[in-house]
């Protein structure tokens, strides 16, 4: 989705700059004149690199990663990985610019979470957790920002599966993705604090049956999965 956005605002009169900070550089064809790219390992100690990015008005940051599978099939590196990428790295690059958020001038932040950071997600335990985290992390900042004066707020785009994304190992597909890279845009031009792509279509049905019951909504999406042929159960 990163690659997406910064595609999106790259046709825009209004954007000069795009900086992209990626472990991986941005393919040749997919380039763009605005672009400016500087690879960047998020599991690194040294956050320095951010610091000579004073000038940016808006901050996206999209990385995460996540693995359809059992806990009992999860390494403790799967773990230890999981938080550092998902949660860890963007709690500090928000730090980075947080005098920007708190500052009086317009500044748009928005995170990538999950729809599975707001329920128990079986075969994606660990994921979810993450996602939870960062969650109560951003509700927990906006209360600071709103309570300091501030007027900027940080955006939690929470989807759920995203076609044209490599999340799941998947091909990009920048055309499947554009419509939704343009909502969470408004979004954030908006400075809301939450989207939950689908939300009255499919969502508002599922949080609804997650908050009735928990429990009964757990075993639900346990076998939805299983049915959907995308894991598998492994009985021991």
């Amino acid at each position: 989705m990163g690659l997406s956005i910064a595609t999106v605002l790259a046709e825009r009169q209004d954007v000069g700059r795009i900086y992209i900070v990626d472990k991986s550089p941005v393919a040749t064809e997919r380039q763009q004149e605005k672009f400016m790219c500087y690879q960047f390992d998020l599991t690194c100690d040294d956050y320095g690199l951010l610091d000579q990015f004073k000038d940016i008005d808006t901050l996206m940051i999209t990385a995460g990663f996540g693995k359809l599978a059992l806990f009992s099939e999860v390494s403790e590196e799967h773990i230890v990985r999981s938080f550092n990428v998902n949660t860890v790295a963007a709690i500090r690059v928000i730090k980075h610019f947080y005098d920007k958020l708190l500052g009086q001038d317009d500044f748009r932040c928005g995170v990538m979470v999950s729809i599975a950071g707001f329920m128990s997600s079986p075969f994606f335990s660990v994921y979810a957790a993450t996602k939870a985290a960062l969650k109560i992390f951003i509700e927990s900042v906006n209360v600071e920002l709103e309570k300091s004066g501030s007027k900027n707020r940080i955006l939690n785009v929470s989807p759920g599966s995203i076609k044209g994304t490599s999340f799941n190992q998947g091909e990009t597909d920048l055309s499947q993705t554009e419509d939704l890279a343009k909502e969470i845009i408004s979004h954030l031009e908006q400075k809301d604090d939450l989207f939950i792509p689908d939300y009255d279509t499919i969502y508002k049905d599922v949080l609804e049956r997650y908050h009735t019951d928990f429990r009964a909504e757990g075993l639900h999406s346990f076998d939805y999965k299983v049915k959907s042929g995308r894991v598998s159960r492994h009985d021991r």
